[in-house]
């Protein structure tokens, strides 16, 4: 049966309970009522005919005192007879003690309570007593005016004391029948409390019937609704708490379809909760493998920083000692120019030697001098050699290592790659150069030191004469020559210098722009680390939110 159609039963039940209880109580109050109604209509009818009686007993002691008290002070009777009115007067009484005793015969069989039916028997001897009286008195009295009619007074006081006794008895008869009647009016009042009290009690045991029935129907219906509720809220916590792995109970009803219903929805959030920790499984496991990978790029990212910034102090290295370079470079440039125009000036001197060949010797001893400064010079180009040799070397190690950091960067660090190429090119050029001038300068060197000797023996053999002079020249035209090589040399050194130089801005530029784009790249390392970090923690969250489901 379904809930609606339980429901439904049990206020039909409780309805029909209501109605019955209802027309009960009518009935018992209308057994009250008629009870009530039949002890005050029997006792009032029964009064108010006693009162008719004792009316005419007093109208009947009346006449008799006023007949008798005529005659016994001496008067003539009336010109009515009072015996007629007496007469009346008691047959009105015995006509109501007759109808008294009819309507007490009918109270008899028809009785209300075993009280007031003994009552009523009772009375019925007193009426039966009172009838008798009153015939004893009427016939006494009878003789009474009798003799009151005849003047015979003597016959009336003689007749008076049975008369007296005579009414004395009926006026007891009529008193005791008055208490009877109070006791039969007693005896009803007690009958309807009792038939109230019993009307009231059985009332309350049906209400209270009624109210067991209502309870137990209610109690029926609240077990066959509420225990299954309860269950399905027990079936309820259970779910709230995580517990999947039990199943409501169904049936044929609404509760049992609501059971279905439950079976269903844990059956799919059982299959939710497998793929939500499948998934926060995965993705915990791919939250960690992101944060080791950042975390490794972070340390790549910071080592290629940290090889970014010392490649950029390198560089800046590089570029002091190319400025350095270039300075002394102008400076053997000048001393070259010198030299040159101090062998232009020996060769001036060697054409006039025969002209003045006594002035070859101070010449010649002034030619020794700048030769030897020429060595002098020539030894500190040697030295600058040296610098330069080393910078193309270090500058050529800086191109690698910048090749290597311009692979590690990647797409960022492809121009960088085709910087530190064109610096390799210019350190291998630079390092051509030096070997070109190292050379240069080893044959300027013997040179020199060859004129050295040959100033020397010129100076010893200045006597030796001519011959040697224009050996002289052609020397001195040839180391001319060489020195003018040796500046052009130069001028290429410093030209390679400053591309160099300027390759080597560009290389710090270079490094700058990754410097920066490592900073940044560090900077998103460290944010995607810190993003791997949050999915970590939410994937353990999610872990954790999913473990306390039980599939």
């Amino acid at each position: 049966m379904s809930v609606s159609n339980r429901i439904m039963l049990g206020f039909a039940v409780v309805t029909a309970l209501l109605i019955a209880l209802g027309f009960y109580a009518v009935d018992q109050v209308g057994q009250v009522r008629a009870t009530l109604d039949a002890v005050v209509k029997r006792d009032m009818g029964t009064l108010d005919r006693l009162d008719a009686v004792q009316s005419a007993l007093t109208r009947m002691v009346e006449l008799r005192t006023a007949a008798v008290r005529r005659l016994a002070i001496g008067q003539a009777p009336g010109e009515v007879d009072p015996s007629d009115n007496w007469r009346k007067s008691v047959q009105d009484a015995q006509d109501g003690v007759a109808t008294l005793r009819r309507d007490v015969d009918g109270y008899i069989a028809i009785p209300i309570s075993a009280d007031r039916t003994r009552l009523w028997t009772q009375m019925a001897g007193q009426l039966d007593a009172a009838a008798n009286a009153l015939t004893v008195l009427r016939s006494d009295v009878e003789s009474q005016f009798v003799a009151i009619t005849s003047g015979n007074r003597e016959a009336m006081l003689a007749q008076e004391p049975a008369v007296l006794a005579d009414r004395a008895r009926v006026v007891a008869i009529v008193t005791a029948m008055r208490d009877t009647l109070k006791q039969i009016d007693a005896a009803g009042l007690a009958e309807g409390t009792r038939v109230y009290e019993a009307s009231r009690v059985s009332v309350l045991l049906w209400v209270l019937a009624a109210v067991v029935v209502s309870i137990g129907v209610t109690w029926a219906i609240r077990r066959s609704v509420i225990g299954p509720l309860s269950g399905f809220m027990a079936f309820s916590e259970q779910v709230g708490e995580g517990d999947l792995t039990h199943t409501a109970t169904t049936g044929s009803d609404e509760i049992g379809r609501l059971g279905h219903q439950l079976n269903q929805m844990v059956e799919g959030l059982r299959g939710l909760a497998r793929q939500s920790r499948g998934a926060t499984v995965d993705l915990n496991a791919a939250a960690n493998e992101i944060r080791a990978s950042t975390q490794q790029q972070a340390a790549s990212v910071e080592e290629q920083l940290a090889a970014i910034q010392e490649t950029a102090a390198t560089v800046d290295e590089i570029t002091h000692s190319g400025t350095q370079i270039t300075r002394r470079a102008q400076t053997v440039i000048a001393a070259a120019l010198e030299t040159a125009q101090t062998t232009e000036a020996g060769i001036v001197a060697i054409e006039g030697t025969v002209q003045a060949m006594d002035l070859i010797r101070e010449q010649t001893e002034t030619v020794a001098q700048n030769i030897v400064s020429l060595s002098e010079k020539t030894a500190a180009i040697g030295d600058i050699i040296s610098t330069v040799n080393d910078i193309s070397e270090r500058a050529h190690l800086l191109a690698l290592n910048a090749a290597i950091e311009a692979a590690a960067a990647g797409e960022q660090g492809r121009s960088f790659a085709i910087v530190a190429s064109e610096l390799k090119t210019l350190a291998d050029q630079a390092k051509d150069s030096t070997r070109q001038v190292r050379s240069l300068l080893g044959e300027i060197q013997r040179g020199i030191n060859g004129s050295v000797m040959l100033t020397e023996e010129g100076v010893k053999r200045v006597a030796a004469g001519k011959e040697k002079t224009d050996t002289a020249q052609s020397t001195i035209e040839e180391m001319s020559a060489r020195i003018q090589e040796s500046v052009q040399t130069f001028q290429q050194i410093v030209a390679s210098t400053n591309q160099q130089q300027i390759g080597i801005e560009q290389v710090t530029l270079a490094l700058q722009n990754i410097r920066q784009a490592s900073q940044q790249t560090a900077s998103s390392t460290r944010q995607l680390d810190q993003a791997a970090g949050d999915l970590a923690n939410l994937a353990q969250t999610l872990v954790g939110l999913t473990e306390r489901y039980r599939v």
